[in-house]
């Protein structure tokens, strides 16, 4: 491999030796959230904001490099535009349209009315604490945030790279969604022992609770073993979509900075790209393709290296003059996004399981709404598991739109 141009001084700077740092980084976080001992820590601390903050704390002392004017380690490049897209697609061939349509039309209502809360409290939140901030790009940052909150850490990287959001953005998004996680959560798990209460609220029968209940337990979950010959064929499919949205995404952003100039800085060739592998993933879904198993899987891992990679490009000291504003818009964010779920909830006489699932589902994903859906009622698992993927599908769609709206009041 020839030798990579000169970059900032650090211990690390050959792209393989980058490269191999980082896999050691996510290696090691994993291996430690399985120690027992340990559980409680990553239960309070994800593994992605370690994956996250830890490169970035390497990055800051001089082991690894950071980003600077002139100088592109190709490590992050292939991680970032290479691997990502290819991960984006593997999330979206996992979506079962067939389950999404036997899911019942509350559990759905809930999960738009929780959605519509993230996008629209969204500028609410930058109007509030944008000018705290001090940042005219801090947008971006609840932006990235908003890909998390609807759908999960993949959609919150797609958005990103959607935004050319920097790497301080992406932390901050990181950070302040780990932090909401950790109080959020508790809220909807504690949620079930008012119940009768939120019946009441909301004048939702026995009966009508009952039949919610019905539909939900009616999914089914598969769990499927993948075999090395499915990797390779997702491996194959993934890099063939990726390399068909960089062959389009150039010829469209081209198309539209022709004819829709003002468009341009809002719908790029990084935009074309991403909605070309999400559109390619979820049109693909309705295939056999779906059936391979451990596309999730795979796609998470490589989500999780471009997590990386965004850690490595930042500094500690960027995050930490914005992280206060930053969580006060968020969890600003939070409360609109609840308001709506309680609203939602009143309006379509939803029990407060569903609802509680339906907003694990936009802010935890899938890591969060089994959770509280095992807590609620063990037979509500794969209801919450399909809602979850229903927010990837939504996520760099929704997130986008929110993206926007908060472009457009900074």
């Amino acid at each position: 491999m020839q030798d990579a141009p000169l970059g900032p001084d650090a211990l690390v700077t050959d792209p393989v030796q980058t490269a191999a740092v980082l896999c050691a980084v996510l290696a090691g976080v994993f291996a430690l959230s399985r120690v027992k001992a340990l559980s409680k820590l990553f239960e309070f601390v994800p593994p992605v904001i370690w994956a996250y903050f830890v490169p970035m704390v390497l990055t800051t002392v001089g082991v690894t490099q950071p980003y600077a004017d002139g100088y592109t380690n190709p490590a992050y490049d292939l991680f970032g535009y290479v691997l990502l897209p290819m991960a984006l697609f593997l999330l979206m061939l996992t979506i079962d349209l067939k389950a999404i349509a036997s899911l019942g039309k509350m559990a759905l209502i809930m999960l738009l009315v929780g959605t519509l809360g993230i996008v629209i409290g969204g500028p609410i939140a930058f109007l509030t604490a944008g000018q705290l901030i001090g940042d005219p790009e801090a947008w971006k940052g609840l932006a990235a945030l908003s890909g998390s909150w609807i759908g999960g850490t993949g959609n919150m990287a797609a958005v990103s790279d959607m935004i050319g959001a920097s790497e301080t953005h992406f932390g901050l998004a990181v950070l302040a969604d780990t932090i909401i996680y950790v109080i959020w959560l508790p809220i909807l798990l504690g949620s079930k022992r008012f119940s009768k209460q939120f019946a009441r609220f909301t004048g939702i029968s026995d009966e009508q609770s009952a039949k919610l209940k019905t539909a939900a337990e009616s999914l089914k979950s598969e769990d499927r073993v993948a075999t090395s010959s499915d990797y390779l064929y997702l491996l194959a499919i993934a890099c063939g979509v990726a390399f068909f949205a960089d062959l389009v995404a150039p010829r469209l952003a081209d198309v539209v900075a022709r004819y829709l100039p003002a468009l341009r800085p809002v719908v790029s060739e990084s935009t074309w790209r991403i909605l070309l592998v999400t559109s390619c993933g979820i049109s693909l879904s309705f295939t056999p393709l779906r059936s391979i198993a451990g596309s999730h899987q795979l796609a998470m891992a490589l989500v999780y290296l471009f997590v990386a990679r965004m850690g490595a490009g930042a500094q500690l000291s960027d995050v930490a003059t914005q992280a206060v504003p930053f969580l006060i818009g968020a969890f600003l964010w939070i409360m609109v996004h609840g308001c709506f779920c309680l609203l939602g909830a009143k309006l379509f006489r939803v029990d407060v399981h569903t609802a509680a699932i339906a907003s694990a589902a936009n802010i935890g994903g899938a890591a969060s709404a089994p959770i509280v859906a095992a807590f609620h009622n063990e037979r509500l698992v794969p209801m919450s598991i399909v809602m979850a993927i229903v927010g990837y599908a939504l996520g760099n769609y929704a997130a986008y739109l929110a993206a926007m709206l908060c472009r457009l009041v900074a």
